[in-house]
């Protein structure tokens, strides 16, 4: 099946905030808030345990809403090394890691000056099923606008995730 350029389709975001690495790690990891700060996430909760353990392995669900559709994902935490690195993979329906809907990541390191961090955020679409997938799949004639107009959306909620998230 033809994949129309998703897999591999990305955004990335390079941004100093005014935020200390440690406390903006604290906020990136709370995934029960993030639908404080999120235009499109509206709520996150982690799977199994009250307890917000964040490590390796460790799995949590989002609930999402884009223009009237909503869906919830499962996703699995694939990285963490506090306060630099949090990343996680979005899996599909077949929940198989290593062929994940997306993947997610946080690099955090000092700003150059003190209370401020240097974030690298970024997004990559992976080899799995996905909503974006199944539009273009349903409409490849105009499968290069739908990738360019959703990479531009994802790249605006992700900075408005991490505006609202460093105005705490």
């Amino acid at each position: 099946m033809e994949d129309y350029g998703i897999t591999g389709a990305g955004v990335d975001l390079e941004i100093t905030v005014g935020v200390p690495p440690e406390r903006l790690w604290d906020l990136i990891t709370a995934v029960p808030r993030i639908g404080e700060w999120s235009p499109e996430c509206e709520e996150g909760a982690w799977i199994g345990s009250d307890a917000p353990a964040v490590r390796e392995g460790r799995r949590f669900q989002g609930r999402n809403r884009r223009e009237g559709r909503v869906w919830t994902v499962t996703c699995v935490i694939t990285e963490v090394d506090r306060p630099r690195t949090f990343a996680w993979v979005v899996l599909d329906r077949d929940e198989n890691p290593d062929r994940p809907s997306s993947r997610w990541r946080y690099e955090l390191q000092p700003g150059d000056s003190p209370g401020q961090t240097l974030v690298r955020h970024s997004f990559v679409h992976g080899p799995g099923q996905s909503g974006l997938r199944e539009m273009i799949q349903g409409n490849p004639e105009i499968a290069s606008v739908i990738l360019d107009v959703r990479m531009g959306e994802l790249r605006k909620h992700m900075t408005e995730t991490l505006d609202a998230m460093t105005r705490q």
